[in-house]
């Protein structure tokens, strides 16, 4: 025979096996052994959550010689023909791809005929949303006053698509999300009858990345255990199935933000990358891992620890990280990576994407928005409390002071005399500077079009950015020898490049002479 889907093969068959639904399952009972069984049903909710098996066992339910407690007995003539696909009172439609109104016209029509067996006709209409208006318009009138014998059963994940008509019509039920804790009691069940040893932190991880969904969480279920085949399943071999990253690489994530370190942050990005991590889940993954945070955050009392789902060692830990940040700054950086997260998904850039959305966390000044004024307010508040060093104050004359009778601010800029010579290696560099430019790729063509090309007093060439950033993106030794190696393809020859940041435009022009601009005037003392 051959292999069934874990999703397929235990698809309940009776009311008592459906997970997660009791709400709707205990009313769907009481109401076929009260033999108050209404006309139409409309069952709405996510993907995964049982829309489809309910409406069967229902279907079959109603149909049932001796139903056992409002649940089908499995084993009359009508159960058994309906389980096996025969059953001529149950007809499914799918409306994804029978969607006009001649496929709901053949439904009207064959209403007109009682049941050849049983009691009840059932139609179950999966993704009736796809209707179009006019099959809606066909359906109006039969789904009002369909004959006694006949139940409509309508499915869908999108009960906003369907008309205002339809649904006064229809009894609703909505299907929710699957808890946690309800998946990973029925995978462990589930592993005990296919005598498959799997850890429990690995079984609860998949089922907290099914989302909700009992048929996501068995098809997770079973990459893992094809992939593992004869194995146990743990917890790392989960996430290495299902490219998901550990907390811990979280954790050191938000550190390296937190302390601005942008290069450690690219670095660890660059680790995840090579492992083979799937992006849009690591940043879905992290905006979770900061969401626990938040909630950390926001309780004074330890009330939202059972909200979080992690282990006590992880709780512990996201308790130290949560004193490290203030509430505000972790809400600014979830806004952002929400935002990164409906962006990638249609992104062919997707690395580029994160990185850039990585250094605007750890550099709240690159942007003019209230968030990051506020995070970049915080951040100085911080400083002086924890007390600034004295080297990075200059002693330099306050503002507006008078030298020699003259303000400072409208004393003329001396400038340091430019070099007798320019070696002519450098001037090649300064010549053809957009060409070189030209020859690399982003983002450290945005960042090589901003600094400014000088010579040290050993006549090498120097790079001076005014922006930390692109100082730090810059001077790691593999950006530092690809622009090396970029510039020494183009002149012919092997050409040292030094690497230098100053913040200050004043301090830029008295220590670094331009040489791009070298056919400029210097101003007199």
């Amino acid at each position: 025979m051959s292999y069934t889907a874990l999703y397929r093969k235990f698809r309940p068959l009776c009311f008592e096996d459906v997970k997660g639904q009791e709400h709707i399952v205990t009313t769907l009972k009481n109401q076929i052994r009260a033999d108050r069984i209404g006309h139409a049903y409309l069952f709405t909710g996510t993907r995964g959550t049982g829309k489809t098996t309910i409406a069967k066992i229902l279907a079959r339910a109603v149909n049932c010689t001796s139903p056992v407690d409002g649940s089908p007995c499995g084993e009359c003539a009508a159960c058994r023909s309906i389980l096996a696909g025969t059953g001529m009172n149950v007809i499914e439609m799918d409306a994804a791809s029978n969607n006009g109104v001649d496929d709901v016209r053949e439904i009207v029509e064959d209403i007109s005929y009682s049941p050849a067996e049983g009691k009840y006709k059932v139609y179950i209409i999966d993704e009736v949303h796809m209707l179009s208006a006019a099959a809606f318009n066909a359906l109006l009138k039969t789904l009002e006053e369909p004959p006694s014998y006949v139940i409509f059963i309508l499915a869908t994940t999108e009960v906003h698509k369907i008309p205002i008509t339809i649904l006064s019509r229809c009894q609703r039920y909505d299907f929710k999300r699957i808890s946690i804790e309800t998946i990973t009691a029925r995978l462990r069940e589930l592993m005990e009858k296919e005598e498959v040893r799997a850890e429990e932190r690995a079984l609860r991880y998949i089922a907290k990345a099914a989302d909700g969904s009992m048929r996501d969480a068995l098809s997770l279920l079973e990459r893992c255990i094809a992939f593992y085949y004869g194995q146990e399943l743990t917890y790392d071999k989960a996430l290495e199935v299902l490219g998901a990253v550990d907390t811990d690489v979280f954790s050191g994530l938000l550190r390296h933000v937190l302390e601005q370190d942008v290069a450690g942050c690219i670095s660890l990005l660059e680790e995840i990358i090579m492992q083979g991590r799937e992006l849009v889940q690591f940043v879905g993954d992290f905006t979770w891992y900061l969401r626990n945070l938040l909630l950390l955050k926001t309780s004074d009392t330890g009330e939202m620890e059972d909200v979080i789902d992690v282990s006590s060692d992880n709780l512990k830990r996201l308790k130290e990280e949560a004193q490290m940040a203030d509430m505000e700054t972790i809400m600014r950086y979830i806004r952002v990576l929400s935002e990164l997260s409906g962006q990638l998904r249609l992104s062919v850039q997707k690395r580029i994407m994160i990185e850039m959305t990585l250094i605007r966390l750890c550099r709240p000044q690159m942007e003019c928005d209230t968030d990051s004024l506020a995070d970049r307010i915080r951040t100085l508040e911080r400083k002086v409390e924890n007390g600034i060093p004295m080297q990075n104050i200059s002693a330099r004359p306050a503002e507006g002071a008078v030298q020699d009778g003259i303000p400072k601010d409208d004393r003329p800029v001396r400038k340091a005399p430019l070099p007798a010579a320019i070696p002519e290696d450098i001037k090649k560099v300064v010549e053809r500077w957009g060409s070189i430019i030209n020859h690399i790729g982003q983002p450290m063509k945005t960042y090589l079009r901003s600094v400014r090309l000088s010579m040290d007093n050993e006549n090498r060439l120097l790079l001076v950015a005014s922006d930390s950033t692109h100082y730090d993106w810059l001077s790691t030794e593999e950006h530092k020898a690809e622009v090396e190696n970029t510039i020494s393809g183009i002149i012919g020859k092997q050409l040292e490049v030094r690497l230098e940041l100053v913040a200050d435009e004043r301090e830029m022009d008295v220590k670094y002479p331009d040489l791009g601009m070298i056919h400029m005037e210097i101003e007199e003392e």
